[in-house]
């Protein structure tokens, strides 16, 4: 009796040390350096309409990743079990351009570039492409190391990295709120009319919703689900899981706002990375910029693990005749040779296949938890097809519009629908293909039964 009561006395804390340490490896994976620069500069935009823009921006940057996250949970092991019900063709194109989007052609080189330009260049003075790319060869080298082992990811990250990142984000946000003049502006533009929905918007554009169906392997996986069937219990710990991540992305997402909303002349600022860093360096002086910095590193770098890892295990399970090393090594490089030469003709391709994938993968995951009650019913697979099919179509539609092609042709069509002009007219459209899918999911229901 004693040697059980041991056994358990050891293996509860065990289990909970793994669900902490894994919610601040998730955490750690969503913070990279777009997500410490969005924030304060909405919250100096906002102004007075702060509270409500903030909302919107935990809607958009918090609850819809943690939902995603669950998502995954319910539906399998990865984005494509998850994508598989919209049909063979768009199980593997759909996920394999959301892994490329927020991997190797485009958020993984961005981290290597941003550490190097807003950390890096301002304390050193270097700006050459010799210092960017014998930088880069040691940030991805880094990268690559500490991911190598997928499981050892919850080590390099949960129990090392993160602590760090979150010790200096409290140390900033702090000292920030302390020293800083209080002061409230009068909103800007779109926030003065819409600060709920702009700040959705700007919460949309963290990319963490996307972020978050690729992430979603990395959480199953290091809590100790290699594959196979659905179980309850691994649902219910990946839920605690994205819980407690979502919980220190709000208090953090809180304090960064708080800071560009008190910072003088906070709306003077075209970017959050310059406020911020004036602000570390009007609280804490010159040692503020080599906080600043550090976060910024250390942001950038727990973001390039978790992409380098997630990714690699996605297309090692498309593809097991290539290594999950290979596919890691492969990555890392092509993300070197970008961000050692610059991302700006990366972003004009990558940033329109991103605006085309946001109402995708939050139509795929809004269908997902609102079909789940139904599964012993009907699978709803005309449903969830009708609904992501037509969530695709008109997200194409609106992205070459945007892009100016044939936009004269196409505006007319996508402009009766409510919200468009706020790139929310998807909604609508979709809402009414899924119900059209639920009803004849129910119909032949009913006949099979």
């Amino acid at each position: 009796m004693p040697t059980h009561t041991n056994t358990n006395t050891t293996a509860a804390p065990n289990k909970t040390g793994l669900l902490i340490a894994t919610s601040l490896t998730l955490f750690s994976m969503f913070f990279g350096a777009g997500n410490l620069i969005f924030p304060p500069i909405m919250g100096a935009n906002a102004g007075t309409s702060f509270p409500w823009a903030m909302t919107g921006f935990l809607i958009g940057a918090v609850a819809l990743p943690v939902l995603s996250i669950i998502t995954i949970a319910l539906s399998g092991t990865d984005l494509r079990d998850l994508a598989s019900r919209g049909g063979r063709v768009f199980g593997i194109v759909f996920p394999g351009l959301v892994y490329l989007s927020i991997g190797a052609f485009y958020a993984l080189p961005r981290t290597g570039a941003v550490s190097f330009s807003t950390a890096i260049a301002p304390l050193t003075g270097w700006s050459s492409s010799l210092a960017s790319t014998l930088f880069n060869i040691v940030f991805f080298a880094v990268a690559l190391f500490l991911s190598w082992n997928p499981r050892s990811i919850i080590d390099s990250l949960g129990k090392v990295l993160t602590p760090l990142l979150l010790a200096l984000l409290v140390l900033l946000v702090f000292l920030s709120l302390a020293n800083l003049p209080a002061s409230s502006s009068a909103p800007t533009a779109a926030y003065a009319s819409a600060p709920l929905t702009s700040g959705l918007l700007d919460g949309y554009m963290t990319m963490d919703s996307i972020a978050a169906l690729a992430f979603g392997i990395v959480v199953v996986t290091s809590l100790g689900r290699p594959g196979g069937g659905i179980g309850a219990k691994m649902v219910r710990r990946t839920s605690v899981t994205a819980l407690i991540a979502g919980a220190l992305l709000a208090l953090v997402y809180i304090g960064l706002g708080l800071i560009g909303h008190v910072m003088p002349g906070g709306q003077q600022y075209t970017d959050g990375a310059s406020l911020l860093a004036d602000a570390a360096q009007m609280t804490i002086g010159w040692p503020g910029q080599v906080v600043f910095g550090l976060i910024v590193l250390t942001a950038c770098m727990t973001t390039a693990v978790g992409l380098i890892a997630a990714t690699s295990e996605f297309f090692h399970r498309l593809l097991p005749v290539v290594s999950y090393r290979a596919w890691m090594a492969a990555f890392t490089a092509i993300s070197f040779v970008l961000a050692a030469a610059g991302l700006n003709s990366v972003l004009a391709i990558a940033v329109p296949i991103i605006t085309f994938l946001y109402p995708i993968a939050i139509t795929v995951v809004a269908i997902t938890l609102v079909t789940h009650p139904l599964r012993l019913v009907t699978p709803a697979l005309w449903a969830f097809r009708l609904g992501t099919w037509m969530a695709a179509a008109w997200s194409a539609a609106t992205t070459l519009a945007q892009v100016g092609a044939a936009s004269e042709a196409i505006g007319p069509v996508l402009s009766w629908s409510p919200g468009q002009a706020l790139q929310l007219g998807w909604i609508v459209p979709t809402a009414l293909a899924f119900v059209v899918g639920l009803g004849a999911d129910l119909a032949v229901a009913r006949r099979a039964a």
